[in-house]
This record gives C-alpha cells, structure tokens and sequence, in this order.
C-alpha cells in the first residue's frame, strides 16, 4: 500500500492482544502482496491483466471489489476502482484494511485501539476512563498547525480520513476525463463510524468539489465533514461541531 501503519493498543489480556498485534501485521502484508498495482504478481494484477478470474482469487479480492461497486454507486460514479482504463481498487483498500485489522485487535479483548493508515485512522473502544481519542486534522495552507481535532467522545467507533493535494500533490482523479480531479479544494476530512467508506467518500467528494461535495456529504447518515478550499475557505457538514472537542 505504500504507507506506514502505527497502532495504539490499549488494555486486554497482553499476551493475547501481542498475539492478535503480529496478526495485524501480517494481514497486512498480505493484503499489500494481494492487491498491489505495483507487484506484476499481485492477485489483482493478474486480475486486471486477465490472467486470473475473480473466482481464482483469495475471497477478498471479491469482497473489494464489491465494496468498489458500492462505493461508485453511492457517490454516483465519483468514486472510482478503475484508473486509466485499468483495474484499480486501492481507493479503498487502504480504509478497508486499517479497518479491518483495528476490529481484529478489538476482537482480541483490547478495549481501546487506534490504528494509523498513512494518515487515515480508525479507532474503537477508548484509551482510558473517560478519555476519549482524538484525532489532529492537519492545516493543509499552513504546514505544521492544526484546522481541527476531532474526538470519539460518546461513540465506541469512529473513524478519520483526509484527502487533498498537500501531501501527495495532484493524485486524485476525476473518473469523467481520467485525468487529475481539478477543484476548488485542497483538502477534505470525512468523519464516520468506518473507515472503509469515509476513506472513500473523503476522495469522492475532493473529485466533485466544495459545492457538490459539501451537499452529497450532508446526504449521507453518520457522515461529518470539514472541507478546506485552497482561497482558505472552511465549509462543514451541521453536525462536525459534535464531533470536535
């Protein structure tokens, strides 16, 4: 996936929460070995080369690949698993993977984990009696400071995902020319109970722009977002407030 995963694994049994940690970890070499666009040899390079069926492949190239599907449907096509013409889930497979393993460690009898996917974090349980987690949301126009902090304060999941031009430059597409997505954004943060899909509406709604995107984000349930665009105008869902602390 080309990025770095942190983790903060909070209370459980030790030895079964180290035990369920060097699992995480495993998955998710796995999956990078699975689905990346840069090994010849991945599963899902052989897929979009047609050397393999679906069918051929681990189950969880078709459990991708129908989270794609339903993610394109939702955001009207503005979300999209194909890049030049060719196959290319990643968009979602890094939320669905720093997901998944969180709820693997919560699964072992952890009561707070946060888990840290390039930047996209997922988080269950708390870190402490009355302590939620919070999560900084980087000032895309001034480097170092923050534009937010949100908090999980009240809620047992929630999840944090960014997608912009700061870090990574021009990489988002618009799925109608195929070419760099060209808005008036330069960052949009999605907060949601799952990663899998706040990942993906992050990038969604970055591809239609501050207008659209703002109006489709309030649409969906469970869905907070803070919108900067690059004239350093804020623009937020009603509910983000709730969320801020």
């Amino acid at each position: 996936m080309g990025t770095v995963f942190s983790f903060d694994v909070r209370g459980g049994e030790p030895e079964a929460v180290r035990t369920a940690l060097e699992e995480a970890v495993a998955q998710l070499h796995r999956v990078d070995k699975v689905f990346s666009t840069y090994r010849e040899d991945s599963q899902i390079s052989r897929l979009a080369r047609g050397e393999l069926t679906v069918e051929e492949c681990d189950p969880e190239v078709a459990e991708v690949l129908g989270l794609c599907a339903e993610a394109e449907r939702v955001s009207d096509g503005w979300f999209s698993s194909t890049y030049e013409g060719r196959l290319d889930p990643t968009g979602i497979v890094k939320g669905w993977s720093t997901e998944r393993v969180a709820r693997h460690l919560a699964a072992a009898g952890a009561t707070g984990v946060s888990v840290n996917g390039g930047g996209d974090v997922q988080l269950l349980g708390a870190p402490g009696t009355h302590r939620p987690w919070r999560v900084g949301v980087s000032d895309p126009l001034r480097p170092g400071s923050l534009a937010a902090v949100v908090s999980a304060a009240g809620v047992d999941e929630l999840s944090v995902a960014t997608s912009g031009t700061a870090e990574r430059g021009a990489h988002i597409v618009d799925p109608r020319t195929g070419r760099s997505a060209v808005t008036d954004l330069v960052a949009v943060t999605v907060v949601g109970p799952r990663l899998t899909w706040v990942d993906a509406w992050a990038t969604a709604a970055f591809a239609m722009g501050s207008r659209e995107g703002l109006t489709w984000l309030e649409s969906l349930p469970d869905i907070e977002a803070l919108l900067i665009t690059a004239g350093d105008e804020v623009r937020c869902t009603g509910g983000l407030a709730q969320r801020l602390g």
